[in-house]
């Protein structure tokens, strides 16, 4: 048999794992399946804003052609404007590219960026997309801990001890998946001061900012930071329910320090000609349309009332803590081992998917193996999740020592 690369042995993706395969397996037998396990709103009856479904049919036409490898003139400027609106300094359109999505942007950045022998600092939990990338890109990931009695923000003092020589960047994803965090601005200040001190690379996933709940003040990284090499990774996917018009972007700041990371960039770029140009004649309407976000975070709002929904029924359940999300629609809930027959996360899944036929994906999918976790996708409306989390407390009663 021919055997496939080094680079791809140790990437996995336990939102599409084994156990969303026996969930397939179940759905193809005619079992129904509450699929908690991916964060993709348009599954769960959202719809993407009336603006942005009038900006593409209204301007088929202009996507027709290959597009500048960076992406639409337009739909760069209306991001650099966005950017600077959240305090960026000193970028310009020429420090934007557009891509299918924050995925392919990641990819992208970690081959011109990472190499063998290099470190990248990231957190745990994690989503897969970074520690893969990490992989693919020959390089290591090193995992610094969030914690859960903080908040999740990171723990500050692991992350600086596990800065070496060979460390290269520090990635952060906030507001964050899987926990819904929402990093305070000292974190953010001291992470940036690392950077600053061992010379080193910021790299900030904050696809989530538009979608910060409660009114929590959200600081973009990047401008707290304006003299950091910085890369900052958004997009449309979440905030505006086009997941599958894969619409992303990532932001070069930090001055020239990253010029050549930049070329390296452009080259990749130029080899697959441009992004979906399709997609990005959604990023004028959509950025200059933050009511319709905005309406899903408030009460009454979708994702308030599935928190709310959610939260009513876990936060009685005894075995089970948890960290309100401040942010996004996920929550990473811990359960208490003594008070449970579960050998790991996977068994208790798998478990509760046999059991109940709800889909979760355990706490080792996001690289956390400190306790028993499991990560909630907080989409259907909120009487189903209610009735979902319900089913989860009669399980896990039935599984009690």
């Amino acid at each position: 048999m021919i055997q496939k690369s080094d680079r791809v042995r140790k990437i996995h993706s336990d939102i599409r794992g084994p156990i969303y395969e026996e969930a397939l397996r179940m759905q193809a037998q005619g079992i129904p399946v509450l699929k908690l396990n991916t964060g993709n709103p348009a599954s769960f009856g959202f719809t993407l804003p009336d603006s942005v479904r009038k900006a593409v049919s209204e301007h088929l036409d202009e996507a027709v052609p290959y597009c500048d490898v960076k992406g639409m003139k337009a739909a760069r400027e209306t991001i650099l404007n966005y950017h600077l609106s959240k305090g960026f300094q000193n970028i310009t359109i020429d420090d934007i590219f557009i891509g299918n999505g924050v995925s392919e942007m990641a990819s992208m950045l970690m081959t011109a960026l990472a190499g063998s022998g290099d470190e990248i600092l990231m957190p745990t939990p994690c989503y897969s997309l970074w520690s893969n990338n990490t992989y693919t890109s020959g390089s290591t990931p090193v995992f610094y801990r969030c914690d859960p009695e903080n908040g999740w923000n990171p723990d500050l003092q692991d992350m600086e001890s596990k800065i070496t020589d060979r460390t290269k960047a520090i990635i952060v994803i906030n507001p964050n998946n899987p926990t819904g965090a929402v990093y305070s601005r000292e974190t953010l200040l001291t992470i940036a001061d690392f950077a600053r001190k061992h010379h080193l690379v910021l790299l900030s996933d904050e696809i989530y900012d538009r979608l910060v709940m409660d009114d929590l003040p959200y600081d973009s990284l990047a401008a707290l930071a304006p003299d950091v090499p910085c890369v900052t990774f958004n997009g449309l996917s979440k905030s505006h329910i086009i997941c599958g018009f894969r619409c992303g972007w990532m932001v070069f700041s930090g001055g020239e320090e990253l010029d050549e990371v930049k070329g390296a960039v452009m080259q990749l770029a130029s080899m697959r000609l441009c992004g979906n140009a399709l997609t990005q004649l959604a990023i004028p309407a959509a950025l200059s349309d933050s009511e319709s976000t905005q309406a899903m975070l408030v009460p009454g709002g979708r994702l308030y009332e599935q928190r709310k929904a959610v939260l009513e029924v876990l936060q009685q359940v005894d075995g089970v803590s948890l960290v309100p999300n401040k942010a996004a629609f996920y929550l990473f809930p811990c359960l208490d081992k003594s008070k449970f027959d579960f050998e790991s996360d996977h068994d208790f899944a798998m478990q509760f998917l046999h059991e109940k036929h709800i889909l979760v994906i355990p706490g080792q999918g996001f690289d956390w193996h400190d306790d028993l976790r499991f990560r909630i996708v907080m989409l259907p409306e909120p009487q189903i999740l209610r009735h979902a989390m319900e089913e989860l407390a009669d399980f896990l009663n039935q599984h009690r020592k």
